[in-house]
């Protein structure tokens, strides 16, 4: 039977989740940090995003006039 977890203490309902959860986590890190493709900078990425942002609000406002 799974060992349950105290709600306040941990978002997960057993030990078992916990686990399952940090080995997904950590291999996923893993991977992330032996990814050779070129590094995107912050400020680049948040440019990208507010331009995203921009045309879907632009798009909204055009529909709704």
């Amino acid at each position: 039977m799974p060992t349950p977890l105290d709600p306040i203490v941990s978002e997960f309902a057993t030990v078992e989740e916990a686990e399952a959860y940090d080995k997904w986590f950590r291999e996923k890190v893993r991977r992330s940090m032996a990814d050779t493709r070129p590094r995107v900078p912050h400020d680049e990425v948040m440019a990208e995003a507010e331009a995203i942002i921009t045309g879907a609000e632009k798009r909204h406002k055009s529909r709704a006039a």
